[in-house]
């Protein structure tokens, strides 16, 4: 096999037949995704689907039948769900938990189909499906019609940028294949699917079960002209996304000796050609590409989708997580935005905590700054809320604590999708689509001050530090604090004591003691802290602060070096009989509804700097520990 010339008009982009035949495979492919609420029938179409198209070979079958036996739900009759179900979780409770992709093909086209869970508690692995895929098939039960579940279901693949839906009615056998209700149920998906900004929704009436308008069509709907599900599926139009920005995300620096050095990933967007002058986002520095290196060998050019190694003619600073676009095609960054998320774990999101954020292979630690309002997906009314729970759809803004190369998700979904961590748990708490960046984070910028931290602190003649005491209302955080102080102020030392109850008279009166509250009244203490550290304070911050993620947060913001975590280790029951306030007493009768120990966690430091065992602790003994740390 030769290669085909340059010129040649059927391969205009390709380096070799090879590649040519690859992105014609490629064009006639189609991902798709099954989604919709439980028990609406996803896995059964799916194994239908695999069956019609002669995808399952006589070993499968004969399983098929053994396992429908042992786990089916349609008694003597075939179960093709199990064909997708394979958990054993998910046969024994008849439900789909993860995501399962299948691929089947047909003489006219190529897919790939991702099962996804319709249960509630399961709907992040719904956007994972959902993330890769061109189109998706919405199945609703006919005698069900469309739940909250199917409408958060719609949401959520608007909002990935799905554009092509498939509205499947299923089990109309089971409602004698009605034509008002099919057409009721079209008409309330129509009502609900207007704001969403679908371009094409085809409704298709069919019984997975059964088998109809599948592939053949149902004699049972003679008013029903239009395609079966297969058609639909084989003839869809799927639009290239219009992604001509080059994006190429470092995922590795490739040096396996002194000779060659080049910088390995995907091509996200965009085409990149040999001799093209290429930019490191973060730092600006640019240079030409000498060479595309793949696997089989060096490309003159190199499409999106592409796994490639760009070697450049000269050496720049470039690591992993660094984006790489065109010098004359410069990608934005910013450390702010709007954005929509979708929370997705049972622990509430907060305004105020830190979490991290990955976003392309780029890393950030980041806040919620703004709850704007909560969607409800059964009025798509804009709520108000103070937190997020399981599942919730909401608009908010995001500061980072660096910038990050960046895009709206609409234009790019590399550099515009992004998942929160849990900085403890290292759990994915929520996935995000960034709308825009916010104005004032080019408005807004760091003054250069002549008289710098070093200056005060030569001045004072010590060095600014932040003793951040925590633990339980009576555990004596505000006694040692003060004997600390005096100790300190009798060696010279300038210092300032941060007191909860006197923070909360001032800056945080406005605050309650909810979780979210008590989220932010941290977040602030800890901002007003780093700066009179940096005036050349030695600060003492006197607060429960029973959140371990916002006393991280703490850490993080002042520095490590700078950062010193007392813990007043008291049991509960030494608390509740010294009760210096009577707050225990009034929670133990109701009158207090967030009392820290009662009603309301405390997560005790798991490596604090210094441990005080206040039942037993001489004050003067403390004291000089906490010194010595200094």
């Amino acid at each position: 096999m030769t290669e085909p010339s340059p010129s040649s008009s059927r391969a205009p982009e390709a380096a070799t037949v090879q590649e040519w035949l690859r992105q014609q495979a490629q064009q006639n492919l189609l991902r798709f995704i099954t989604c919709g609420s439980v028990d609406d029938g996803k896995s059964t179409l799916i194994g239908r689907l695999l069956w019609e198209s002669q995808q399952v070979f006589d070993d499968q079958f004969s399983t098929l039948q053994a396992d429908s036996r042992r786990h089916g739900t349609q008694g003597q009759e075939i179960d093709f769900a199990l064909l997708v179900d394979g958990l054993a979780a998910e046969r024994e409770q008849g439900i789909t938990i993860d995501v399962a992709y299948r691929y089947f093909a047909t003489p006219h086209r190529r897919f790939i189909v991702a099962d996804t869970p319709g249960h509630e508690q399961y709907t992040r692995n719904m956007i994972t499906g959902a993330s890769t895929a061109d189109a998706a098939v919405l199945l609703v039960d006919a005698r069900q019609g469309v739940l909250t579940q199917t409408r958060r279901h719609a949401h959520l693949i608007a909002l990935v940028g799905i554009r092509k839906v498939i509205l499947a009615v299923n089990k109309m056998d089971l409602v004698a294949y009605d034509q008002e209700a099919f057409e009721a149920i079209v008409a309330e998906f129509h009502r609900l699917a207007k704001p969403l900004g679908f371009d094409n929704i085809t409704a298709i009436p069919l019984s997975a079960l059964q088998g109809e308008n599948i592939t053949r069509r149902c004699a049972r709907t003679p008013w029903y002209q239009g395609p079966t599900l297969m058609g639909c599926l084989e003839t869809l139009n799927i639009d290239p996304p219009c992604q001509s920005q080059v994006v190429f995300p470092v995922q590795w620096v490739n040096r396996p000796n002194d000779s060659f050095r080049g910088f390995s990933g995907t091509l996200a967007s965009g085409c990149l050609t040999v001799g093209d002058q290429l930019r490191v986002t973060s730092s600006g520095q640019t240079a030409a590409l000498a060479r595309i290196v793949t696997a089989d060998g060096d490309l003159q050019s190199a499409q999106a989708g592409y796994a490639i190694t760009v070697v450049l003619d000269r050496e720049v600073d470039a690591s992993r997580g660094d984006i790489i676009g065109l010098a004359d095609q410069p990608l934005e960054m910013s450390d702010q935005f709007e954005a929509t998320l979708v929370w997705m774990h049972d622990e509430p999101g907060l305004m105020g905590r830190a979490y991290d954020m990955k976003l392309a292979n780029q890393w950030a630690s980041t806040t919620i700054t703004s709850l704007k309002y909560r969607i409800d997906v059964n009025t798509q009314a804009h709520e108000s809320c103070r937190q997020l729970v399981q599942n919730d759809i909401a608009t908010i803004n995001l500061a980072l604590s660096r910038p990050l190369v960046f895009a709206p998700y609409e234009k790019n979904h590399t550099l515009g999708g992004f998942i929160l961590v849990d900085k403890f748990t290292h759990a994915t708490v929520a996935a995000g689509m960034i709308r825009h960046n916010l104005r004032r984070a080019q408005n807004v910028h760091r003054q250069a001050l002549s008289i710098t931290r070093a200056d005060r602190e030569r001045l004072n003649g010590h060095a600014g530090k932040v003793i951040w005491f925590t633990g339980l209302s009576g555990s004596g955080k505000s006694t040692l604090a003060n004997a600390l102080e005096k100790e300190l102020h009798a060696q010279g030392k300038r210092t300032y004591i941060m007191d909860g109850d006197n923070v909360r008279l001032g800056l945080n009166k406005d605050l309650g003691f909810t979780d979210a509250d008590r989220v932010e009244n941290i977040r602030r203490v800890a901002e007003v802290a780093r700066l009179m550290m940096d005036a050349g304070l030695i600060v003492m911050t006197a607060f429960i602060s029973p959140f371990r993620a916002e006393r991280e947060m703490a850490r993080e913001l002042i520095g490590s070096d700078n950062f010193i975590e007392v813990f007043m280790s008291t049991p509960l029951e030494v608390c509740e009989q010294r009760d210096p306030k009577g707050l225990y007493k009034k929670a133990r009768s109701g009158l207090i509804p967030n009392m820290t120990g009662i009603n309301s966690p405390y997560e005790a430091p798991v490596a604090a700097d210094s441990v005080v065992i206040s039942t037993d602790f001489a004050l003067d003994e403390a004291t000089q520990s906490i010194i010595r740390l200094l």
